[in-house]
Parts: structure tokens; sequence; C-alpha cells
């Protein structure tokens, strides 16, 4: 079991997560979280939102001085400490965006990506204010898509973006297409080499997610806590159960039950 006075990093989800699906409210977890600070545990966002999104949350959680993984991998970010500020996993949005407009008008694929619409639009599927979806909508490495399509043509577009060297991720809400590179697993992977790097020993690490996006990033850590999702998608891992905690509760109440699970004072 990790302990607080371990060489500990804490790697979270948002939406579903951390923050409520509905309210994106953090509230039942604050306890947790001052705790953790308290101890000089690091909490290291690690979330489908942009940039922009998760500094704006970052100031609010008091996180501004740690790196946060964005975009569901495709960015990170360290701190003017710790290095270069931020760097693009795979391709970028700019060439993510090309590949998609290519395709639907090849193949006439139905959907609808962030770039496509409105920042209203945005605000109407995410519940989002209008002026957080234009935060959304700042984007650097990845494209969440609505799709409106058969499952043949959804099948038949995931088999071209890999040709492109692009692939597609679960999300909450949407699917995220973004370089084959990229990945909250990988970039886990990376910013765990950085902690150690940093310790000159390797941190004891602890991830906390709802949704398919983040089983990589749960495989990537030591121990994992599989929050109860408002959907329907099953939660594999290929770790001891010893070491796998999924709970009964969803967002930030199970994110606080997660933690009052694994940790020990």
């Amino acid at each position: 079991m990790p302990y607080l006075d371990d060489s500990l990093v804490v790697f979270t989800d948002l939406d579903g997560s951390l923050l409520d699906h509905d309210s994106y409210s953090w509230q039942p977890a604050q306890g947790w979280l001052d705790k953790l600070a308290q101890h000089g545990v690091p909490v290291i966002i690690t979330t489908s939102k942009t940039s922009a999104e998760v500094s704006s949350l970052q100031r609010d959680l008091q996180l501004s001085h740690l790196p946060f993984i964005a975009e569901n991998g495709a960015y990170i970010h360290l701190p003017a400490s710790e290095g270069p500020q931020h760097q693009v996993i795979g391709a970028d949005y700019q060439r993510v965006r090309e590949i998609l407009i290519q395709l639907r008008q090849r193949y006439d694929f139905e959907f609808r990506g962030f770039g496509d619409v409105s920042p209203q639009q945005v605000a109407d599927w995410t519940g989002l204010s209008l002026d957080d979806a234009q935060l959304a909508m700042q984007r650097e490495g990845s494209e969440p898509l609505m799709w409106f399509g058969s499952q043949p043509d959804f099948a038949h577009m995931e088999k071209l973006l890999a040709e492109e060297g692009l692939a597609l991720t679960r999300g909450g809400r949407f699917w995220h297409v973004m370089g084959r590179e990229a990945g909250k697993g990988q970039a886990v992977k990376w910013l765990i080499e950085h902690y150690r790097q940093q310790r000159n020993n390797p941190p004891v690490s602890l991830g906390l997610g709802d949704g398919p996006n983040d089983i990589s990033m749960l495989e990537a850590v030591d121990f994992a806590v599989v929050i109860r999702g408002k959907h329907d998608q099953k939660m594999p891992l290929n770790k001891a159960e010893n070491n796998i905690y999924r709970t009964t509760l969803y967002g930030p109440e199970g994110w606080r039950q997660g933690l009052d699970h694994f940790l020990s004072l």
C-alpha cells in the first residue's frame, strides 16, 4: 500500500473523477487535496481538457506549481522551474483537423468536431459556460468528435485515421482524435521518469479515472482507482487485483473513496 510519506505522485482525470460529471464541483475531494498538499504530494491533472482549461482549474485547485497532462496525453506542461514549458506529442491540431476534413469530404463521414461548430454548440454539448467552452476550443493536439454515422463507417474512419498516424480514444462525452504516439499512459510514463530523475529514486504512483480513455493511465501507475462511471463501458486492467480499487461512488465522492482505501496516514 502507498503512504503519504512515500515518494508519491498522484495522477487524476477530471470530468467524472475529481470533478462531478454534471456540476464540475470538486468539493467532496477538497479534504484529500489539502492533505496531499500538506505532505508535498504532487497531484498531476491528466485530462482530455485543453491547456487553457487546465491552467484556469489549476489556479482554483492551488496546483499551478505542478505539471499537467492535457488533451488525453497529446500535451504535457511543465512549470517554468522544471524545464521546457510544454510539448505536443504526435500531430498538432492543424494536422489533425486537415486529415479529418479530407476524410469527411471524401467519404461523407457523419461527425462534427469542435473545429466545425460555434462556442455555443460546444457549451450545449458539454454543459460548460460560454467562456469555458471557448477555452475548450483552444486546442493543441487533439480534436473531440460527436459521431452521428453508422458503426461500419466508424470502423472505416478509424482504419483510415490509423493509416495517417492518428488514433481514436473514447472519453466521457466524445471520441478524441490525436497522434498515435499520444495517450494518457505514455504521458504518465514520461512524467514518472521525470520525477525519478528529479528525486533519484522511482516514485510510487497512484492514478484515478473513470472512463475508457483513462485505462492507459491506470495501467501505467502502481495503484489504480477506477471511479464508478456514468457510462456502460467496461474498464478492464492488466494489473494485480490488490493494486486496483473500484469505487461504489461517482465523481469526487468516488475520488475521495479511492484515496481513503489506498492511502494510510
